[in-house]
């Protein structure tokens, strides 16, 4: 299928150690017993660097989520993981999920300057919105975080933490030892913030950044997910199941950025693939069977209940559940799903059906087949205005990854579709997104700042 006038495809690294089908840990070839191995963690992410991949990504939830017994629910700190793979990878982009609702302006403004530091000019931030009872419970609550709530705080959060990224112009730092003159204050500020939810002084205690900013990356099902995306985000994240829905969202979210008056291919959009790769069909069939066969029957229709809300464990597997017992999208706590809820409606899916759905890529639309079928598959969408590239969610790693990038990396780029090399610059770039401008006046000339400001008298 050659390429008709298509921007190549941007691709991002979903990492879960086990990898993303529920049940990977529990296959021969799976590294879920390397989940606290940083040396690992450092091997995948040079695989997605030799893909010559955007960029990885490490989602985070602040609580148990999956049951411990029967799957990989935790795990190591995403931010601090990130700052390990900076140091041993030398193009590929970081971006980690971390939460507007628990974390504090201040210090995560402070955790994310340091991280584009260290990896000069590619960090990304995947602003969580995040507040359900599990992760509320684990921070001095009782009840949930109202969802309005949420995203009210996580846009003043956001306010915040850029002001701090800002409160250093990028001439500030002068290191002028025969003057004793480290830094010019007249290109420091102070930051002086007092909102509804935070009250912040500043100036942040680390000097601007390659990137000004890191990426700001967002994840978006819901109406209040996508207006966010729409008016921050220079990346979108989403799980879409089919090609219409994702065209539909892509238009969407890309209509109400430009009513902010934002750039035509600003945000990017990331659907999520969840690809089984096999030299032949049949191979790749016999892999996601392999899968489906270690999923254990009874979590993957209690992890169903639980994100429905509604007790699924009593209805015939074989058959389809009720609609009258499938929630409202807007009373389920992850949008993710609400795709599920569609799809069980729309294609009469029975219960066992929605639970291999569920677990064979967390969520994300799942794909088997040949290099040649995932690579049809990516270039469908993204020919269609659903995609501007994707997340890949290997169902199982690291051996889904390294798959993916022997043998449909090369496909997509002989179509034209991907780089064949990285070009140097900041993650921001790699996106076609604008590094923000520091926004100081001009600075006075030099005698001037002299005239003002004496050099420290020597001792």
């Amino acid at each position: 299928m050659p390429a008709r006038n298509v921007r190549p495809l941007h691709l991002n690294a979903f990492l879960h150690a086990p990898g993303h089908h529920d049940a990977a840990w529990r296959h021969p070839g799976s590294g879920g017993d390397r989940t606290l191995d940083v040396d690992y963690h450092i091997e995948l992410a040079r695989t997605a660097e030799r893909g010559l991949f955007d960029a990885v990504f490490l989602a985070d939830s602040l609580a148990v989520r999956s049951r411990p017994d029967v799957t990989v629910a935790a795990g190591l700190e995403p931010l601090t993981l990130l700052t390990a793979l900076a140091t041993a990878t030398e193009h590929i982009g970081l971006i980690a999920t971390a939460s507007t609702t628990f974390y504090e302006p201040y210090i995560l403004a402070r955790t994310l300057a340091s991280l584009d530091h260290i990896s000069h000019g590619r960090a990304g931030w995947n602003v969580a919105t995040g507040g359900d009872l599990a992760e509320a419970a684990n921070f001095n609550l009782d009840e949930p975080v109202e969802h309005a709530v949420r995203y009210e705080r996580a846009a003043e959060f956001l306010d915040v933490a850029t002001q701090l990224w800002d409160s250093w112009a990028d001439d500030a730092v002068v290191h002028d030892r025969r003057a004793g003159r480290y830094a010019d204050p007249d290109r420091i500020r102070e930051v002086e913030h007092t909102g509804l939810f935070f009250k912040v002084r500043g100036p942040l205690n680390v000097q601007r950044t390659p990137q000004g900013w890191p990426l700001l990356v967002h994840t978006a099902s819901s109406a209040d997910g996508q207006e966010f995306a729409a008016r921050y985000a220079e990346v979108v994240l989403t799980a879409q199941q089919n090609i219409a829905d994702a065209a539909a969202f892509s238009h969407e979210v890309k209509s109400r950025a430009a009513a902010y008056g934002r750039e035509a291919h600003v945000p990017v959009i990331l659907p999520g693939i969840a690809p089984v790769i096999g030299s032949t069909e049949a191979e790749a069939r016999r892999l996601a069977r392999e899968l489906t066969e270690l999923q254990l029957a009874e979590p993957g229709v209690s992890q169903l209940s639980d994100l429905l809300d509604v007790d699924v464990s009593g209805l015939d597997p074989d058959r389809p559940i009720p609609a009258g017992l499938l929630p409202r999208e807007e009373d389920l706590t992850d949008h993710r799903f609400a795709l599920i809820t569609d799809l069980a409606i729309r294609e009469r899916l029975t219960v066992g059906q929605i639970v291999a759905r569920l677990s064979g890529g967390r969520g994300h639309r799942a794909v088997v087949g040949t290099p040649d079928q995932i690579a049809d598959s990516l270039q469908e969408w993204s020919q269609a205005g659903a995609a501007d590239g994707f997340t890949v969610a290997p169902p199982i790693l690291p051996g889904g990854l390294a798959a993916f990038v022997d043998h449909v990396v090369p496909v997509l780029q002989r179509r034209g579709l991907f780089r064949t090399e990285y070009d140097l610059g900041t993650l921001r770039e790699r996106f076609n997104v604008a590094r923000p401008e520091d926004h100081f006046p001009e600075p006075a000339p030099a005698a001037v700042r002299r005239a003002v400001l004496p050099p420290l008298a020597r001792v």
